[in-house]
């Protein structure tokens, strides 16, 4: 007999999932670490409630779950849930939700009174399914990542864009300029632009509605200039457009805009493709609509991204050696 205990060594085992949200993504990231996304029954019954149960044991694995919130944005989150619950009930030893876009996110503080902040209801309901960890890419405010009480991945898509305008010609280019959408992206702007080793801009902006507004002005040097508009989402089209209009009616000679997001809502396909832009590059954080016009859209992946850190969050490896430190944007 030994002495009053069982002892056992186990290996870790890293268990990788997809909700239905953006499947080929967990496909591309499966792909990048070799493995095989873990079976899951999901369903709908006939009355809108969904269901899902894991088909392998996940006890004591390591599990992550891809989830993009994308449309339909609360079918997508509730489905998250549930698939949170059921792997905690199955003895998960650790969930972590890998949440590349992150829904509700401009929802982050109240700037209205008898308004909700839906981006911390969010955080709170994931939280309580039984995540303990969550990755996402560019949240739309740093301050998100304060919503949740246990670790949060920020991770962003800055060097994916710098890799892109770099082979691209952008690079030290005499004629180049990064502009900011509006001050809340001049941050994020001054990076790329010191990646690029090129100037940057700020658009001055004034917002009449949530979905509706106006450059006031351009401050910066934009004439004879190749730009660039980077920003975080691209929703309806309507800023980036107005802002691409701005730019080359100051004198601008071609308009790029990037935004980690193309969420691409409404008419924005159509939008685009009438705009003065020359390019939009995004990344897979959200499907693109097949059938829509996309012939200016360009799309990044982020599956790299996403592999490497979920392989250092297994490994209890540095998350931002994945980024150079560099995946703090704010």
């Amino acid at each position: 007999m030994h002495n009053g205990y069982l002892s056992q060594t186990t290996e870790k085992r890293l268990m990788l999932f997809s909700g239905s949200g953006y499947p080929e993504l967990a496909d591309r990231i499966a792909d990048r670490l070799d493995i095989d996304l873990g079976g899951v029954e999901l369903r709908r019954f006939s009355n809108g409630e969904v269901y899902a149960r894991y088909l392998d044991s996940v006890r004591g694995s390591d599990v992550f779950i891809v989830q993009s919130l994308c449309e339909p944005v609360n079918d997508n989150l509730m489905q998250l849930l549930v698939m949170i619950d059921a792997a905690k009930r199955a003895s998960a030893k650790r969930i972590t939700v890998v949440i590349p876009w992150y829904a509700y996110s401009r929802q982050d503080r109240k700037t209205k009174p008898r308004e909700p902040i839906t981006a911390r209801l969010v955080a709170n309901m994931i939280q309580i399914a039984g995540a303990e960890r969550i990755m996402a890419m560019d949240l739309h405010e740093g301050q998100i990542e304060g919503f949740f009480s246990f670790p949060v991945d920020h991770l962003t898509a800055m060097h994916t864009f710098v890799d892109y305008f770099v082979e691209a010609g952008f690079r030290d280019a005499e004629d180049a300029v990064v502009v900011a959408p509006d001050t809340g992206e001049a941050k994020v702007a001054k990076r790329l632009a010191d990646h690029l080793r090129l100037p940057w801009a700020i658009l001055n902006k004034m917002r009449s509605s949530p979905h509706a507004s106006e450059v006031t002005h351009v401050i910066g040097d934009v004439a004879g200039r190749r730009a660039i508009i980077i920003d975080d989402i691209i929703s309806t089209g309507g800023t980036t457009v107005r802002a691409a209009e701005r730019l080359i009616e100051e004198g601008a000679t071609e308009v790029h805009a990037a935004a980690t997001h193309g969420e691409f809502a409404g008419p924005a396909y159509e939008k685009i493709e009438e705009s003065p832009l020359k390019e939009v590059v995004v990344t897979d954080t959200l499907p693109l609509k097949a059938g829509a016009p996309q012939t200016k859209i360009q799309t990044l992946s982020i599956a790299p991204i996403l592999a490497s850190t979920i392989r250092n969050v297994f490994t209890d490896e540095s998350v931002s050696e994945v980024f150079m430190g560099e995946n703090q944007l704010f």
